[in-house]
């Protein structure tokens, strides 16, 4: 059959629905070439191709899908020339896809017109409209007509649903910065009035609002008609909008009641032309398939232009947020499901059976109080974000109750029983937040995600009012800092609920005060004194969650941070929780982007120890322990007092102090007297690059008559420290100007005598050492180790010394290397023997004191080879014919571990090279270490045994 022929056919045809459409459907067939439902070649196996699919709506009642192509389309008929009727089709194919596997397309056609709905997921739903006589006069029509049998995928919609929230968050932001730059509106007026602008062109193309004409909304039509006129505007506007509060008529409509206080002595603004020409672009959006979980988050940056550079970056997306909301949140609850349906299965089997109308009843009854105990467990949930920013954690959680609901009244055990109605609601979500710009979006954004829900599942939604009242569950206030009637600080009250979820704010210890203020951060330590002052500012959060489940005000808890909450300043809330109750949920260290960074965050779920089922990063584990890890508590090593006094943080300068080489080496030409205040500086990143070669001015122990006496660095220093000391806050620093803040006397006095030094960087990827002269200097991101022998250089970079130092690390809120301390990794490793006390006559000593040496040795020879002399060539212009620019300790280990199989980067042929060799130096050194401990090579190949071992070691020496 040829186009042509087909329209023909079934132009103007009086056939009614049931008459017509199979006899339609298999010209359709016909037309494209395919086999017709019921024919023996028609499908792959496992594939159902046929008409009057028996299916249940969700409401209850069984239902026929017209049409229905497993992994194709669903396709309902109705009567010809019935415009509405489709409208309605679309709603019953709705009512079945849930119950036909979701196909890709559902497709409505009353003869005359075809609509083709596209339904992938996660994917911006699309609408593909023709008409009868488009299939002979237009090739793409024919096209997709074909297409919906033979590869229904063309129709998968090219942009997803974040792609169509970003667009229209920007599409607002326009109007947004007409509002602040030219008539001055605060941002959080702004957010107020643009959340019912959101809201409104949100149920205009839900339906919520009527049409004018054509189609056309009526908020829509009062922008386009008010285009030129913005005293108008703002009049229909502010009309519209109290008809919406109270419910009313707006030129000869009805406008439903609205209420749910956004409405509520609505305050409207004065827009520009030029700014209602932005909001009539907006409106050209077609608001139904905006994301609600990441939209609050977009459009908060379009209204804050300080957030501006964050419009690209990284969102929590709603994959994110279920890493926590679905085992804190949602694990329970199907657990209890779970349960209720093993009940209710040998109840359902006795109604089937029943004899008799009097059994059948009360086993009726029975039935429904199993499902009816469980409906009301979920809709009684409560759940707080105490840093809800827009509302994105709370929607989720909405989201992922309502689909259980969904699951629950329509699992077949209810089936010939009186269908229970939805009940989950947005009451049953409570949010902090202190950001007002947040605050006012995170309501609308419930509001908004709970009715697309509901209508993306074919639920009509007409409550009335259509909105309840939320403002005192989303309340605007600092959620962890009060004060009382005389100003004293106190702890804000938190609602009690079930289960407490969120991701608090970021800040690292060290940025408090910078960011927040000192009176802001002294109140706050004295409300919590167990948190330490340099403590990610998020463990304010987890401790009053612990507080709130402590006192019985929750039951369960799950918090995002930084992956510093496993670090020493951080870890003591997290040891709390564990003495309190319990870590029954860990994700310990994933990639994550904040403001446009890499940082690495953790997640972390927690109760009051009732959970059995441990989880860390996806696997179960019998327990986790408050750095985080699943294996050996190494957390609970004590410092040793042998250890003391020989490992330290290096200098805190505090001004610019360094100098280069050629600036050092000048001042030194010119006066020989100045190397007693000149001194190499070492940063972390000479010792894991290439050094390059830095010097410091060093006043260490001298007064300003004595310091003056070394004319050109004193004048140096005039110039380029005392500036900015002047203007430092600290009287100490501004007085003692030509001194660092912290000199390290104790590194200074430990190194005299010495010949050399070891330093690592406090941050590395790799953790290995390099001997400096003893005169050097260390910078604060670096460790200084005085000592002098091969000895220590080898058990410090022994298999066993490394495996403690990676689980002993602190972490930093950027980036994903682990953190080398000279106090919870240095001092609580147990070295073979307590330092100065070594057995110099074993023959292990000798054993590690060669195969240091020699490990030492070549990797230099390694790092600067013979041909070319890297000394010699200019600080940061270190090339070379064997390019040695590239020869740094962290590109040879990183070719270590791809040589080992623990890694698969791409590394340098050089150090590809190098590294069999580099493993048979270090075997060879983990070998006479283990000596000297008296294990057995194997524990080298049991990285946990070895942390066993260590452990029990550390506890003994510390009694």
């Amino acid at each position: 059959m040829t186009p042509q022929e087909f329209v023909s056919k079934w132009a103007n045809t009086r056939l009614g629905e049931q008459q017509s459409y199979q006899l339609h459907f298999n010209d359709v067939c016909e037309l494209v070439g395919h086999a017709k439902p019921g024919s023996s070649e028609h499908t792959t196996d496992g594939e159902y191709f046929h008409f009057q699919r028996l299916t249940r709506k969700i409401r209850g009642e069984n239902g026929f899908a017209d049409v229905y192509y497993e992994n194709h389309f669903a396709i309902e008929y109705k009567k010809p020339r019935k415009y509405k009727n489709l409208d309605r089709a679309f709603e019953q194919l709705q009512q079945y896809q849930r119950q036909l596997n979701n196909p890709p397309l559902l497709i409505v056609t009353d003869i005359e017109s075809w609509r083709i709905h596209t339904n992938f997921t996660s994917t911006t739903p699309n609408v593909f409209e023709f008409s009868n006589h488009e299939i002979s006069t237009k090739p793409e029509v024919f096209r997709w007509l074909q297409d919906i049998f033979f590869n229904p995928q063309v129709f998968n919609p090219a942009r997803n649903t974040h792609v169509v929230t970003r667009e229209t968050a920007n599409a607002l932001k326009a109007v947004a910065d007409d509002m602040r730059l030219k008539y001055g509106v605060r941002p959080e007026r702004a957010a107020r009035f643009l959340t019912r602008i959101i809201f409104s062109l949100f149920a205009e193309d839900i339906g919520l609002l009527p049409s004018v004409v054509q189609g056309k909304g009526i908020f829509t039509y009062i922008v386009e008609q008010n285009r030129g006129n913005s005293k108008n505007f703002e009049f229909d506007i502010q009309a519209l909008f109290k008809q919406m509060e109270d419910g009313g008529r707006l030129h000869s409509l009805d406008i439903k009641w609205f209420n749910g206080a956004l409405f509520r002595n609505v305050q409207t603004h004065r827009l520009s032309i030029r700014a209602i020409v932005s909001l009539e672009n907006a409106c050209r959006h077609d608001w139904r398939y905006v994301e609600p979980a990441i939209f609050g988050t977009l459009f908060e940056r379009c209204l804050d232009p300080a957030k501006r550079a964050q419009l690209g970056a990284h969102y929590t997306s709603p994959e994110d947020i279920l890493l926590i909301v679905e085992p804190v949140l949602m694990q329970p609850l199907r657990r209890e499901w779970a349960v209720a349906k093993e009940k209710a299965h040998p109840v359902r089997e006795r109604f089937l059976n029943a004899r008799n109308v009097r059994g059948e009843e009360t086993i009726k009854t029975e039935l429904l109080a199993i499902r009816d105990e469980m409906l009301d467990r979920l809709r009684s949930t409560t759940v707080l974000d105490p840093a809800c920013g827009s509302g994105n954690f709370l929607y989720i959680a909405l989201q992922q109750m309502m689909d259980l609901e969904l699951d629950i009244i329509n699992d077949p055990l209810w089936d010939d029983l009186d269908r229970a109605a939805l009940g989950v609601s947005p009451a049953q979500l409570y949010g902090i937040e202190k950001d007002e710009i947040a605050h006012a979006l995170a309501s609308i954004v419930v509001w908004i995600g709970y009715i697309k829900w509901r209508e993306d599942h074919g639920f009509r939604y007409d409550e009335k009012p259509l909105l309840s009242d939320l403002s005192q569950n989303i309340v605007c206030k600092d959620a962890i800092l009060a004060f009382d009637a005389e100003g004293n600080p106190i702890e804000p009250d938190w609602p009690a609920v079930d289960v407490i979820i969120g991701n608090p704010p970021f800040l690292g210890g060290k940025k408090q005060r910078r960011e927040l203020g000192d009176n802001y951060i002294e109140r706050l330590l004295t409300q919590f004194p167990q948190i330490h002052g340099e403590a990610d500012f998020s463990t304010y959060w987890f401790e009053k969650s612990r507080q709130q489940i402590e006192t019985s005000k929750a039951k369960r808890v799950g918090l995002l941070s930084t992956n510093s909450i496993r670090g020493i300043r951080s870890r003591p809330v997290l040891s709390r929780i564990k003495e309190t109750g319990d870590l029954f949920m860990a994700w310990s260290d994933r990639e994550w982007i904040l403001d446009g960074a890499a940082v690495r965050i953790s997640m972390v779920g927690f109760d009051d120890g009732s959970e059995s089922i441990k989880t860390l990063d996806g696997v179960n584990v019998q327990s986790i322990n408050p750095d985080l890890t699943g294996l050996i508590d190494i957390s609970a090593a004590l410092p040793l007092a042998e250890n003391k006094g020989i490992a330290f943080m290096g200098l805190s300068p505090t001004g610019d102090f360094p100098i280069s080489n050629e600036l050092a080496q000048k001042m030194l030409n010119a006066e020989p007297k100045n190397n007693a205040v000149l001194r190499r500086y070492i940063s972390g990143k000479d010792i894991t690059s290439r050094d390059r070669a830095k010097w410091i001015v060093d006043f260490t122990g001298l007064d300003f008559d004595q310091a003056q006496k070394y004319e050109w660095p004193m004048q140096y220093v005039l110039q380029s420290v005392k500036p900015y000391r002047d203007k430092h806050k600290n009287t100490k620093l501004r007085a003692n100007w030509w001194l660092f803040e912290a000199t390290r006397t104790g590194m200074v006095a430990a190194l005299r005598g010495k010949s050399r030094q070891l330093m690592t960087s406090l941050t590395a990827k790799h953790r290995f050492f390099v001997w400096y002269p003893s005169e050097a200097r260390a910078a604060n991101s670096v460790v200084a180790i005085a000592r002098d022998d091969d000895y220590m250089f080898g058990v410090l970079h022994s298999r066993l010394h490394i495996v403690w130092a990676l689980r002993k690390s602190g972490w930093l809120g950027k980036g994903n290397d682990p953190r080398y301390t000279n106090t919870t990794t240095f001092e609580t490793f147990p070295f073979p023997w307590s330092p100065g006390q070594e057995d110099k006559s074993h023959p292990a000593h000798a054993a590690i004191s060669r195969a240091a040496k020699q490990l030492h040795a070549e990797r230099q020879a390694w790092l600067n080879p013979e041909d070319v002399d890297a000394s010699k060539l200019p600080p940061n212009a270190l090339g070379g014919p064997r390019g040695v620019k590239d020869r740094t300790l962290t590109n040879l280990y990183n070719a270590l571990q791809v040589f080992r199989g623990r890694d698969s980067i791409k590394t340098k042929a050089a150090a590809a090279d190098f590294a069999p060799r580099l493993d048979a130096l270090h075997r060879a050194l983990d070998e006479a270490v283990c000596d000297a401990y008296g294990w057995g090579y194997a524990v080298l190949d049991d990285e946990e045994e070895i942390l066993r071992r260590l452990l029990a070691l550390n506890l003994a020496r510390a009694g």
